[in-house]
């Protein structure tokens, strides 16, 4: 017997991009549950050809998973998929919820075969089209995300826009993907980055105990391009991948400046001041050197992105660990 399944969605003036998330998961949904954070358009018109399930939430753009959690709560389903708007279900991926959600075992050969109470959650993975192109590396693809997860097994911490759902219990990888129809313009990118991101990523790396110096305004946002251009291997979407990656490093430059300007705007001056920042953007070709000969090996590659994950779950762990400190 199938087991019932909730999407929840949290809109803000959501009406061009409402109505085809909601027609792509009409068919496999057994409530719909809305969370509308004072839209001033006609997005809570659109919400009610689909569903009578629409909740008030107030508007928090620095804390936008609480509104996904309040509507986690109201949920009656045995399952709930949390769906961003300008998400869409695809009838493949909406075929494999469905079967994942059954009784039984599971019968995708893919995943091991476990009871289903051992399983609390699943991965997806997610399509990302930018400025027209549907994108094939950097952190745009797989880009997995923990959307689908028992009633009562699931919840975003709440404490900044970008982290996964947390899940009580063991997760699984999905096959097919959400599509994400996201950045359309430049001044989108810029404007979602700054009006919803930067604050929300400065304060928590205060929090945290971030310290900056005059260097990482050269090395956070070098470090932060090699990343995505050559680790991440964004050079394999061309000029859409390189001009992400020079906008991501503009935004950590940004980053660097708020919690700079939050430090006091403290000074830094040496007559050999010139001779200091050289050596800092030497120090950094050598890095983006390095990584762009490991990008001409694979198998070297590979290695070094196995690496650099580990380190990055590891420090990801400590920031979750500081956060959480009373």
């Amino acid at each position: 017997m199938k087991q019932s399944l909730s999407v929840v969605l949290s809109i803000h003036n959501e009406k061009t991009v409402l109505d085809d998330a909601l027609k792509s998961v009409k068919e496999i949904a057994d409530e719909i549950i809305i969370v509308n954070n004072e839209s001033t358009d006609n997005s809570v018109k659109i919400a009610k050809k689909y569903t009578k399930n629409i909740l008030e939430h107030k508007n928090n753009p620095l804390m936008l998973n609480q509104a996904k959690n309040y509507g986690f709560s109201k949920a009656k389903s045995d399952w709930i998929l949390s769906l961003d708007p300008d998400e869409r279900v695809t009838p493949e991926l909406a075929k494999e919820i469905t079967a994942i959600i059954s009784s039984g075992s599971l019968r995708n050969g893919h995943l091991t075969e476990v009871s289903q109470t051992s399983i609390n959650g699943y991965w997806i993975p997610r399509k990302n089209k930018i400025f027209g192109k549907w994108l094939t590396g950097g952190i745009w693809w797989p880009d997995y995300q923990r959307r689908l997860f028992r009633r009562g097994k699931g919840k975003f911490l709440a404490l900044h826009n970008h982290e996964f759902l947390e899940v009580d219990g063991d997760s699984r990888y999905l096959i097919n993907p959400l599509e994400h129809f996201s950045y359309t313009s430049i001044i989108q990118y810029v404007e979602k980055f700054t009006y919803t991101y930067l604050e929300n990523e400065v304060q928590n790396q205060i929090v945290a105990g971030k310290k900056v110096h005059w260097y990482d305004a050269i090395k956070m946002p070098s470090s932060d391009f090699v990343i995505n251009f050559f680790v991440r291997q964004g050079y394999k979407d061309g000029l859409h991948g390189l001009i992400l990656a020079l906008l991501q490093a503009s935004y950590m430059f940004l980053v660097f400046a708020r919690i700079w300007e939050r430090q006091g705007q403290p000074g830094y001056e040496n007559q050999r001041f010139t001779d200091e920042v050289t050596k800092e953007w030497k120090r950094s070709m050598r890095e983006y050197l390095h990584w762009y000969w490991l990008s001409k090996n694979t198998f070297l590659l590979r290695a070094a992105r196995k690496i650099k994950r580990t380190i990055r779950k590891i420090l990801n762990e400590k920031f979750r660990a500081n956060l959480q400190m009373p």
